[in-house]
């Protein structure tokens, strides 16, 4: 079994719409039904029990090592506690190929799983050894490193049933919600509104008692101190017993409390001290209070337990500590609901206060306190009491959390009781939180629990606001540029900021910020991160789909311009029409449910793909008496046409008009593909809702040149002649220039082309075939880059494509792009037209605007 290719899929895809990975597996002729392998599903079992079912439905039929692979890859991770159902496992065209997809919810454990499942099948092939144990242990501590906290992750969780789109942005909690300029970041539990200057506040216990006094708030008194002799002074100036702690900390990191003579005052002291600069406060008797303010509400609140057992007459300190860390709520660090009791030296320390080791055997009902602070990052207990929080009480945590000026707070109380207010039992506020953990709220120890990530969801999003900006994707075989350069130029007319990526590069407000071929997921997702995006249009290219999915996980409108079969047929399995369709389809299958997929009707491969929208479908066509167009009209449904000279919006019984005459690009409606693009533009800008005045605005002012639309159909004089340059580069825009040519005067047509080498060799042939019918001259050159084909070996095609073509009077081979452009130019005679069909487009463009330039007007 050889397994190559490897890559994820962070996006929806060709499979599903999950995260997964996806792997190519060749199997040699014994390895492609296990049951003729003596005695290796039995060896299988025994190394790894919990790989499930493996035939299907619980079936006799066989099956192949890379269906093994894909099933004991899915249970790895389900064992090690991951949320995976899919996989699959598809043979490709070549005998023995399988293409493997298994589901991740992390990318990294995804991978290992992929790989361990490897081990695993070679140990049962007799090829080494498989610890299944140790590789779903291994597993599930890679998923508690990369998966995103308990805090950060309910606020993720909220987001995501709200609709809101999220993005992680590091590997730990820095997570972006929403796209464009709608986004919002958080970092754990704080959020961007928060400034640094209300969380430097926050860190310092000092400034911030400061200044809840100055609000009226109750604070324990205190200063922070130099030296243990000043920590001495202060502790008898406030009154034993006292609290001594970091002025910058957390997590209850340095804290001592209940402190009552000098001795255990130095040797806290110097455990604080560890941490910056020490605080001597006085100690306020009763329980531990957290109180989550988000905004101007109190949404939860907890009574905080220090880390403690129960004696039982029996058992020694280290033995009960132990029984109590066998509860799976604890583990390690801050990703499970409760953390594990450590017996440190901090510890030891607190038991030696209460005349204890942890070797002492506790008496029966005896408590055992193993921690001064109650922090659950040090093995502490939470007791929900939201419900029984005063009004007074609440409303002073709010005031506390204003004066500093955090949207998000922790406040620390100690009080006898949250029943009270605090004037009239002593108690008051020791510290506040700019970064609160809300393990405590989420998963109390007792109580209740508390979803506080919707609440922290809903301050950073007002009610029905889903974070998402207007976003348009379009895909097809041709035309596809053109339709997302005229949406974008529609969104600009609308007076919004337009993200926009396509074949020649990705553009921010009508600034080109990155080059090339951007028509992948990655470019998408860099549009959706730029805060001065308020609309999006996405070139989707194949490629991208097939490579990582979608860079978004669903989008308002979906454009499918065409599909034909010169659009790379034969590469990664993708080897029929069909095939593509199914993958172009996966635009279509995520549109959002209150969304539109816009089908071209005429296209019978594209117009059987609206039973997969989730959304509703826009139909366009220029016949509005096409079988598809009438029974989506008549069933009173959404169609774009052109009725004589105009563009028609149909919905039931309503109608809105646009004439082509005020449209540029069509030239009078002669060019008929672009009339298509605009239909399909127009269809896209009626889907996201758009006035119909701006709609028309737009397209007035859309001129089809090399910097609205560089290589399509761009259209140039040079001394009485015209020249068009185009980027069209398979059979079916052949066809379609040929079709827009024609409806062009001309004396003498000639043309100049190249052919990709990346494509079947009939398509390439057929290019000039349709050509050879329609030009007068044809000048062939060869591309730069001969994308894997041998020297000449494209040119002797398109030679042989031309090969009895009933116009073509003169053919002639050029080596080189510009030299092939020049040759053309410098035949044309007033009157005639050529059409130059480029391959470096952007270099192809400036050399003919230069040239056109130079020779001046027509004589």
């Amino acid at each position: 079994m050889d397994v190559t290719r490897t890559r994820a899929l962070r996006g929806p895809n060709l499979w599903s719409r999950h995260m997964a990975i996806e792997a190519v597996v060749t199997c040699t002729e014994t390895e492609r039904a296990i049951g003729k392998m003596a005695g290796f599903e039995d060896r299988l079992r025994a190394l790894f029990p919990a790989i499930g079912v493996l035939h299907p439905e619980g079936g006799d039929s066989d099956i192949s090592l890379a269906h093994v692979l894909q099933t004991a890859a899915l249970a790895l991770q389900a064992q090690a506690g991951c949320p995976v159902t899919f996989a699959r496992t598809t043979a490709t065209t070549d005998p023995g190929v399988y293409q493997v997809v298994v589901e991740y919810s992390e990318e990294a454990v995804g991978r290992k799983a992929f790989e361990d499942a490897q081990q695993l099948i070679q140990a049962a092939l007799g090829n080494g050894s498989f610890d299944a144990d140790k590789a779903v242990a291994d597993l599930r501590e890679l998923d508690e490193d990369e998966r995103l906290g308990p805090s950060t992750g309910s606020i993720v969780e909220a987001a995501v049933a709200r609709g809101i789109p999220y993005r992680r942005l590091t590997r730990g909690s820095l997570v972006q919600f929403g796209w464009g300029s709608k986004q919002r970041r958080i970092q754990a539990a704080e959020v961007d509104s928060t400034s640094a200057v209300a969380e430097s506040i926050g860190q310092d216990k000092d400034l911030t008692k400061r200044l809840l006094h100055a609000a009226g708030v109750p604070v324990p008194l205190g200063k922070p101190v130099e030296a243990v002799e000043e920590a001495w002074e202060v502790a008898q100036k406030v009154g034993l017993p006292v609290v001594v702690k970091p002025q910058d900390g957390n997590q209850g990191k340095g804290v001592t409390v209940n402190i009552t003579d000098r001795a255990q005052l130095e040797e806290a002291y110097k455990n604080a001290a560890e941490y910056g600069t020490v605080m001597v406060e006085r100690f306020l008797p009763g329980h531990d209070f957290r109180l989550l303010v988000v905004g101007d509400q109190l949404v939860a609140a907890a009574r905080r337990e220090p880390p403690q057992v129960l004696g039982d007459g029996q058992h020694t300190v280290r033995e009960l500590v132990d029984v109590v860390n066998q509860d799976p709520r604890r583990g390690e660090g801050h990703a499970t609901s409760l953390t594990k009791i450590r017996l440190d030296d901090i510890a030891v320390a607190r038991l030696a206060a209460q005349n204890l080791t942890p070797d002492s055997v506790p008496a029966k009902g005896q408590r055992v306190i193993l921690r001064n602070n109650a922090n659950l990052s040090t093995g502490g207990t939470a007791t929900d009491v939201t419900d029984d929080v005063h009004p007074e009480v609440a409303a002073r945590a709010i005031a506390a959390a204003q004066m500093v000026g955090l949207h998000i707070c922790g406040v620390d109380m100690v009080a006898e009781t949250v029943l009270r207010p605090l004037e009239e039992q002593g108690g008051g506020f020791v510290e506040v939180n700019a970064a609160p953990g809300l393990r405590m709220h989420l998963a109390p120890s007792y109580g209740k629990p508390r979803n506080v990530g919707a609440a922290m969801v809903d301050k950073l999003f007002a009610h029905g606001d889903d974070g998402r900006i207007p976003t348009v994707a379009v895909t097809g075989t041709n035309g596809k540029t053109t339709t997302a350069r005229l949406i974008a130029h529609l969104f600009t007319a609308q007076g919004l900021r337009v993200g926009m990526t396509n074949t020649d590069g990705v553009y921010v407000n009508g600034r080109q910020i990155d080059s090339g071929d951007c028509s992948g997921p990655k470019s998408a997702r860099n549009v959706l991160l730029h805060p001065e995006v308020d609309a999006a249009v996405f070139e989707t290219a194949r490629g991208g789909i097939l490579r990582e999915g979608l860079g978004f996980d669903r989008c308002q409108v979906a454009v499918v311009t065409n599909i034909g079969a010169g659009d790379h047929l034969g590469l990664n399995y993708i080897t029929t029409v069909e095939d593509l369709a199914v993958l172009k389809r996966v635009i279509v299958q995520n549109v959002a449910t209150t969304g539109y997929a816009v089908l071209n009707a005429a296209d019978p491969i594209v117009a059987a793909m609206a039973p997969a929208c989730p959304g509703k479908i826009i139909f366009f066509a220029s016949d509005r008496h096409h079988p598809v167009m009438a029974t989506h009209r008549a069933q009173g449904h959404r169609t774009v046409y052109v009725d004589g000279d105009s563009i028609v919006a149909s919905e039931g019984s309503w109608r809105e008009t646009i004439h082509l005459r005020d449209v540029p690009i069509t030239r009078n409606g002669k060019i008929g593909f672009q009339v298509e693009n605009v239909m399909a533009a127009v269809a896209a800008a009626w889907g996201v809702d758009m006035p119909w005045q701006t709609i028309r605005r737009g397209l007035s002012g859309f001129v089809n040149d090399s910097d609205n639309a560089p290589g399509r159909f761009n259209i140039m004089d040079y001394r009485g002649a015209t020249v068009i340059a185009d980027y069209g580069h398979n059979p079916d825009a052949m066809r379609a220039l040929v079709q827009a040519v024609d409806a062009l005067p001309a004396k003498r047509r000639s043309v100049v082309i190249s052919g990709a080498g990346d494509r079947r060799d009939e398509d390439i042939r057929e290019q000039t075939v349709i050509l050879g019918a329609a030009f007068d001259d044809v000048i062939l050159y060869q591309d730069a880059a001969q994308r894997g084909r041998a020297d000449g070996e494209v040119m002797a095609l398109l030679r042989e494509g031309l090969a009895g073509a009933p116009r073509t009077t003169h053919v002639e081979e050029i080596r080189g792009e510009f030299i092939a452009i020049d040759a053309a130019l410098a035949r044309l005679q007033p009157g005639d037209l050529c059409l130059v069909l480029v391959d470096q487009v952007e270099e192809a463009l400036a050399h003919l605007a230069q040239r056109c330039a130079d020779a001046g007007p027509a004589a």
